[in-house]
């Protein structure tokens, strides 16, 4: 049963170009009695979404409760990137859990960006769906490694569509002389990303999901059934989801300490002639860097450039985020000085000691997913895929990602914080250091 009221511009969401550029969507109320349902699931970003939507269309009666809008987190203010694999690199992964795991993680992560793909052509949904990321050696001594890889995934991996270029392809390219070498992945994706939460949320009410929008959940309890509060509602489900990720709080102290909120920014320019985006992103991928606290752009629909740089890990976002992204901006392209800046705004996302996936059951009927690490946008998806075939009865593709071992911050809640700032710092003077 679609709940929908009137259908709209975007309000209530933070200032972003992409608030700004969203298609209409519709309102939908706050929860208020009693609502029956067989899963409930609490966050509506693109975990909560594609477990919906997945729920929905294998026949289960879905409700959907979020505490402000529809992709109004990490999922709507993200850089937009679509990457092949996971977080970690292959060789590491290995490591951590041998070849043959390590294989069925790639897999899934091909098939993540596969999914979103599909979901968008299924769907019609239209966020400005383009292909290509290219991940550029920031330091020269990066070239090796971003080679080898390209032939590891190649021979280990059989995956063909990734390419090693050097410095003089680079630099026409990309309009900067700071890069030394690429990987140009052809089989990656970039796009609009709360315009494809949107698109989600649209497919799920058409498959019969119940939204409800400004319905922060305050408690909830396990049982036959579990039973979700808000402030003027219950939801009473045989399943519960828990999709908050980054903006958990302490709705769940049992998952808390598995994963550390951090705040990342991005800014977008005004919209540039078709002769200076070309000089910027010839090729028009997305883009980003070698470092450990990453710079990553693209070019909007609109020819806008988007540009994310720097982070924090405070509770609270610059005063001035467009000058705080600008000056990193200015680091790739000095060319845009004069470039005004129309927007600039903040979102907070959840990594994890190890930068994999966090998935798992607390209870037989309560699960969860989290900790995407900056991987958001093709793991989350297909996260809530795999929560959809776990709660229907087919365990072996959410087992694998639930069983590998996910610390937990020294600390915990209470003292992750500084440990979490003293190893940024360190790899950040990394960063700075060294060619």
């Amino acid at each position: 049963m679609n709940n929908a009221g009137t259908v709209s511009k975007l309000v209530g969401h933070t200032d972003s170009y992409y608030a700004a550029s969203a298609n209409a969507a519709p309102v939908y109320p706050a929860l208020e009695g009693t609502v029956e349902a067989d899963v409930c699931v609490i966050g509506a970003g693109y975990t909560g979404l594609s477990s919906a939507l997945h729920l929905a269309e294998r026949g289960y009666k879905v409700v959907v409760l979020e505490a402000e809008r529809i992709g109004w987190g990490a999922s709507g203010r993200n850089g937009g990137h679509v990457g092949v694999g996971q977080r970690k690199g292959q060789e590491d992964l290995e490591k951590m859990l041998g070849f043959d795991t390590a294989k069925e993680l790639w897999d899934m992560g091909v098939e993540a960006v596969q999914l979103v793909e599909s979901l968008i052509k299924k769907h019609d949904i239209q966020c400005d769906l383009k292909r290509g990321i290219m991940h550029l050696a920031a330091k020269r001594s990066h070239n090796s490694d971003l080679e080898q890889e390209v032939e590891m995934l190649r021979e280990r991996y059989g995956y063909d569509q990734m390419r090693y270029v050097g410095e003089d392809e680079v630099r026409s390219l990309v309009g900067s002389e700071r890069y030394y070498g690429a990987q140009i992945d052809s089989g990656s994706l970039h796009l609009h990303p709360l315009n494809y939460a949107l698109g989600l949320a649209d497919a799920a009410a058409a498959a019969g999901v119940q939204f409800f929008e400004h319905s922060r959940v305050s408690s909830y309890r396990g049982g036959s059934p579990c039973v979700v509060e808000t402030a003027k509602g219950q939801v009473r489900a045989g399943n519960v989801v828990l999709a908050c990720n980054g903006y958990l709080g302490n709705l769940e102290p049992r998952m808390a300490g598995k994963i550390m909120p951090i705040n990342n920014f991005v800014l977008a320019t005004e919209p540039l002639s078709d002769s200076l985006a070309q000089e910027l992103i010839a090729n028009d991928h997305a883009l980003q860097d070698t470092l450990f606290v990453i710079d990553y752009w693209k070019l909007s629909g609109d020819n806008r450039l988007i540009f994310g740089g720097g982070e924090n890990y405070t509770s609270r976002f610059p005063q001035d985020i467009r000058s705080f992204v600008r000056k990193y901006m200015l680091r790739v392209y000095p060319q845009l000085a004069d470039t005004r800046i129309e927007y600039g705004w903040g979102g907070t996302l959840a990594i994890t000691l190890n930068r994999m996936p966090h998935l798992g059951r607390l209870e037989p009927n309560i699960y969860y997913s989290q900790g995407y690490s900056g991987h958001g946008v093709p793991t989350a998806t297909f996260a809530g895929k795999l929560l959809a075939e776990v709660i229907a009865g087919t365990e072996e593709r959410f087992d694998i990602l639930a069983q590998i071992p996910t610390p937990t911050f020294p600390g915990g809640t209470l003292l992750r914080w500084p440990g979490l700032v003293a190893g940024m710092l360190y790899y950040s003077l990394k960063d700075k250091l060294g060619s």
